[in-house]
């Protein structure tokens, strides 16, 4: 049991966790990695998201019923704490989020510094500090605040995407056109379909951060899950049509190198750039900040547990937040010198393998969980889906590892 006095302050509703879900699990994925996926897939990126979608969706199911279960801030160190007993495990699924976490919101900072430097000119380390301050105040002052910034971002970002299809209307019909017609499923074809399936998988990734917002949710048995299902069927909508739309363009070659290719596609259609690359900011900015929440529950859930190497002082919660504001501001901090001072590419490629081990250890617990009791009361999925889901995030994994080396 964790100290009353320790507690986080249950203020979300299913509402603001859903909003909170869509704007994290589409953060840059739908502005940036989309165009890439298109690039490896060509016309069949559909087929790449869709075989994304069987990684996320299973590993989603899991983690919903696990979230209900245990409705524990550590999210997968409870699990598998729950399922395998010991340290060890428990504790390396810890830092390894933590990790994965920190590193993502750097480069998710450094993408958006990239993408607001392709159309305003402001100095790299001026863009950087004033986002991380902003986003890290943000996050201090309370997860409903940073719940309403993010509902309000993902707003703007829907409204956008909504806009977007419709300029590119012909295209999203050609796009549908040309894959219905594409019966050359060759060797080439295959790789390209995989190759994007694996950009596409860490596009959904951002799902696994809700269950870090476990103890600050009101019904939390009932609306984590339900929250996190209708988060990932809207993020899937955009990216299947979407892709769609960028895959019936006239030039997709140009789509799939620019740094902004939704923007690239809309002046296709001769709409400015500007107004879009503005909105496509307020989507992207909400990765970083889901990152840098879950870190922050992650360290406090480890310190407050003792768990190895994580200081103490990582537990405490502001009585007038109700945030673990220390560590909130560590990992603040640690971003920021991150995206200042080291380059991220090679550890951000890492990091996704390091969240896929973490997906495949949640799978297995459930695994292993339903084989010896499950609650009448709490979610209930089929039991081959967490199997299903270490299958997958395996195959993943491999893949990953397949490709780093061709």
């Amino acid at each position: 049991m964790k100290d009353r006095h320790l507690a986080l302050k249950r203020s979300l509703g299913m509402g603001n966790l859903i909003f909170y879900g869509t704007g994290t699990i589409l953060g840059a994925g739908i502005f940036v990695v989309v165009g890439e996926v298109v690039g490896e897939a060509g016309v069949l990126a559909p087929l790449a998201y869709l075989a994304a979608a069987l990684v996320a969706f299973t590993t989603a199911l899991s983690f919903a019923e696990l979230g209900s279960r245990f409705p524990d801030a550590g999210g997968p160190i409870e699990y598998t704490e729950q399922a395998f007993g010991g340290r060890i495990l428990p504790d390396a699924c810890g830092w390894l989020l933590i990790a994965a976490n920190i590193v993502s919101a750097a480069t998710i900072v450094t993408g958006f510094v990239s993408y607001l430097n392709s159309f305003a000119s402001v100095p790299s380390w001026i863009a950087t500090l004033g986002l991380v301050v902003t986003i890290t105040l943000v996050a201090g002052i309370g997860i409903k605040q940073s719940a309403w910034f993010m509902t309000v971002t993902t707003v703007i970002g829907m409204a956008t995407l909504i806009f977007i299809l419709w300029v590119t209307r012909d295209s999203l019909l050609a796009g549908a056109s040309k894959m219905a017609s594409a019966s050359d499923l060759g060797l080439d074809a295959l790789s390209g379909i995989f190759a994007g399936a694996f950009l596409a998988v860490y596009s959904f990734i951002g799902f696994g951060d809700m269950v870090q917002t476990a103890e600050e949710v009101k019904d939390v048995e009932k609306a984590l899950p339900r929250a996190m299902i209708i988060s990932l069927l809207i993020v899937f909508v955009f990216y299947l049509t979407i892709s769609l739309a960028l895959a019936g363009s006239s030039d997709i070659a140009v789509i799939a190198d620019s740094k902004a290719p939704l923007v690239e596609a809309v002046a296709q259609e001769g709409i400015p750039k500007l107004p879009i690359a503005f909105a496509s900011l307020f989507v992207i900015v909400n990765g970083s900040l889901a990152q840098i929440v879950a870190a922050s529950r992650l360290m406090m859930d480890m310190a407050r547990d003792d768990r190895s190497g994580m200081p103490k002082m990582m537990e405490m919660v502001n009585d007038r937040t109700s945030t673990p504001l220390v560590a909130t501001v560590a990992s603040g901090t640690i971003v920021l010198g991150l995206a200042m001072f080291f380059p991220l590419k090679a550890l951000a490629s890492g990091t996704s393998v390091a969240i896929l081990l973490v997906f495949t250890a949640v799978n297995a617990s459930l695994w292993r969980l339903k084989r010896t009791r499950q609650a009448d009361n709490m979610t209930n999925i089929w039991k081959v889906v967490p199997i299903l889901g270490t299958v997958f995030c395996a195959l993943a994994i491999i893949g990953q590892i397949v490709l780093w080396v061709i």
